[in-house]
């Protein structure tokens, strides 16, 4: 007799900031759901505990990056990668939550079926000694909270004679344990949050760090103690000053962006004048740090403390706009014909982005196509039922968007609990213009661009990078707009087919 596959009412994928988040907000907000989260690797954390290299930080505020729920109590704003690390372990010893990771545990492929309502999924389970197998189990809602970045593999320009170098080439994805650059001489190609952070890191035990860069970029200097939430610690009990510090934060952060918007030329005038005084060298600024670009049209990268323009005035580091030539065996060879002399080349070209965390989906049999889908309030996929992606804020903290996603899911899930729906899956109402889901112009978003799904031009179509906007949207909103459910049946009555969807 076969034995039936195991069923679960939610499945989670990704034991990260963001699953972590989420199994508390089901936990607690669906207490009589079944429910696990599902982690390819052997530990949780994800991008915190994948990325080592120097430095490693978050360059959000860990008010606003932390959990509304859980307090951050540590005297840095800006956290390094192993206390972030540590904040999402200790909230994961909830038992409402650790009991429910399955680590090892890689997500192939899920298949939906309208007559039973659920998800089949396809998974790839790793054994101590490495060994795989596949293994099934069906869920009733699908929630992915993966990220939408490759981890496996960054992105890798070709370097024209590459292989002629005699030094060392790092990827900031997969640092070495064993990198010893005491003494050396190190180029960090690129100009991202990852870049920023390394040359300030290096710096000090290196013989110097160059950060060559093709174009001119942004960089801002922020504290790394944030002074008005160290008073509200002072003066209230923990909880209270978290949440007053994290709605400071929210509304700055949320004001700073709207103004680099609309107003794009006065905010390149008032972060051209911080690093002028910083630095204190207008030339350079104009050279390296006055892009063509306005601000957020591509992320902009902070400086903790003004770290990296402190190395800079230190003559431990500097930075090189120019398009490289080739690699030579002793370094770079630029285009206006400087040679960059290096015994260490480290690669912060970024990552790769990867819809769906790789895996293959099918609504009743058809093929789920996201470049030819929309997104649905920033977090469902036209067309597919009882699934939801966690895609965080660009411009302001992560989880802030992490959160009110869990919440609306959660939301949704009692709501046709309530009603007697068993799934529900948006559906476009006309014609629309289409945009990325992310408005950047930076390169990983655009290599990737037709792989995921577009945002259109109306409300419940667009991606908005607002959380004022957003929370009550996500926690008051209309459950049904632009929604289709089956409709409600005894438990033995066939549910119709979604076929109109993909018609």
């Amino acid at each position: 007799m076969e034995t039936p596959l195991e069923h679960l009412d939610v499945v989670v994928v990704g034991a990260g900031l963001s699953g972590v988040g989420a199994a508390y907000r089901i936990s607690t907000e669906l207490p009589g759901k079944t429910f696990a989260v599902l982690e390819a690797r052997s530990a949780i954390g994800g991008t915190w505990d994948l990325f080592r290299y120097p430095g490693v930080r978050s360059d959000s505020d860990m008010f606003t990056l932390g959990y509304p729920f859980r307090p951050w109590t540590e005297a840095k704003a800006i956290a390094d990668g192993s206390s972030i690390l540590r904040y999402i372990r200790d909230t994961a010893e909830d038992p409402r939550i650790r009991e429910r990771i399955r680590f090892r545990t890689r997500l192939v492929s899920a298949a939906w079926s309208s007559r039973d309502a659920r998800w089949t999924l396809e998974l790839e389970v790793t054994d101590d000694d490495g060994g795989t197998e596949r293994r099934q189990l069906t869920c009733g809602f699908l929630y992915l909270c993966s990220g939408y970045y490759n981890y496996e593999h960054g992105h890798e320009p070709a370097f024209p004679g590459l292989e002629s170098f005699e030094g060392e080439v790092v990827r900031p994805q997969f640092w070495p344990e064993d990198l010893d650059y005491a003494d050396k001489r190190v180029v960090v190609i690129g100009s991202g949050a990852t870049a920023v952070t390394l040359v300030p890191s290096m710096a000090d035990d290196a013989a110097h760090v160059t950060m060559l860069q093709r174009s001119p970029t942004y960089i801002t200097a922020v504290p790394s103690r944030d002074r008005f939430s160290d008073a509200a610690r002072r003066h209230l009990p923990a909880g209270l000053a978290h949440h007053v510090a994290r709605a400071k934060n929210v509304l700055f952060t949320q004001a700073f962006y709207q103004l680099c918007r609309r107003r794009p030329e006065l905010a390149k005038k008032l972060i051209r004048t911080q690093t002028e005084r910083i630095l204190g060298d207008e030339r350079t600024v104009q050279e390296n740090f006055t892009p063509a670009y306005n601000p957020w049209d591509q992320r902009l990268c902070v400086a903790p403390s003004a770290d990296f323009f402190r190395s800079l005035k230190s003559g431990k580091a500097s930075v090189v706009t120019d398009t490289i030539d080739a690699f030579t065996p002793h370094g770079i060879r630029l285009a206006s014909g400087q040679e960059l002399e290096a015994d260490v080349v480290v690669t912060a070209t970024g990552l790769s982005m990867l819809p769906l965390g790789g895996a293959t989906f099918t609504v009743d049999g058809h093929p789920v196509d996201l470049g030819d889908s929309w997104v649905y309030r920033g977090l469902m996929v036209s067309g597919v039922p009882n699934l939801a992606l966690c895609v965080g804020y660009t411009n302001a903290s992560w989880t802030l968007r992490a959160d009110l996603s869990s919440r609306y899911v959660c939301r949704l899930i009692k709501y046709l609990d309530r009603r007697g729906h068993r799934y529900g899956a948006p559906v476009t109402d006309g014609a629309m213009t289409a945009r990325p889901i992310l408005d950047l112009t930076s390169g990983y978003v655009q290599r990737a661009v037709s792989a995921f799904p577009k945002q259109g031009d109306r409300q419940p179509w667009t991606m908005r990078q607002n959380y004022l906007l957003d929370a009550p949207t996500a926690l008051h909103g209309n459950l049904a707009k632009n929604m289709v459910f089956d409709a409600p049946a005894p438990p033995a009555a066939p549910a119709p087919e979604l076929q109109e969807i993909h018609a």
